[in-house]
């Protein structure tokens, strides 16, 4: 149940922001315990191939990366834990850094074509494969070119998730969605040109 995402992020500074922009604020109770994953929740991060991940530095400017991989890369290790294989890339250990020296983190995960979205907060932690054998071994893409390139491990303790309105996401499709939904277009093209082959001779 998501209950704990607006305790963690309305401050004084958010309510005072409120009531000078609407004259009123929204009642915003303290923060009980840790949000577990519901079953839509679970499934929608399951169905997702990418997601934003935001760290804070030791100046407190946030750092946002891109994550992407095969569809479920991110993985749910229980009720109150993802993990996910973090892949070589330009070699400046933003993310790592930062974590290193503050464990908070965001993810924001996109659903573009049903305009939905999911905010996660929590503290992450890296980890070596030879830090944690088994986990590693879970977290790990399949045999593929991308198994290749797993540097580290990341898992994140949820704190708190919660979820946005639809409203200003512009839907947006990838490939592999056009693809999917052109297909009887595509068979119907074939299928007319084959006949129309079949009158010429």
């Amino acid at each position: 149940m998501a209950a704990n995402y607006l305790p963690h992020t309305v401050t004084p500074a958010v309510v005072a922001a409120q009531e000078r922009a609407y004259g009123k604020t929204r009642a915003v109770g303290p923060a009980v315990g840790r949000d577990s994953l519901d079953p839509d929740a679970a499934q929608f991060i399951a169905e997702r191939d990418s997601f934003y991940f935001a760290t804070i530095n030791e100046n407190g400017w946030p750092y946002i990366q891109h994550r992407g991989g095969p569809r479920g890369f991110l993985k749910i290790l229980d009720q109150h834990t993802l993990g996910f294989a973090d892949l070589r890339g330009n070699r400046q250990l933003l993310s790592t850094g930062n974590l290193a020296a503050n464990s908070r983190a965001s993810l924001f995960l996109m659903d573009y074509p049903r305009r939905e979205r999911l905010k996660i907060l929590g503290h992450a932690r890296t980890f070596l494969t030879t830090d944690d054998p088994a986990l590693a071994v879970r977290l790990t893409p399949p045999a593929t070119a991308a198994a290749a390139l797993v540097e580290r491990f990341v898992v994140i303790d949820i704190v708190a998730f919660d979820w946005n309105c639809p409203r200003y996401i512009t839907p947006r499709y990838t490939a592999e969605e056009i693809a999917q939904v052109t297909q009887p277009l595509r068979d119907r093209i074939t299928d007319l040109e084959k006949q129309l082959a079949g009158r010429s001779h």
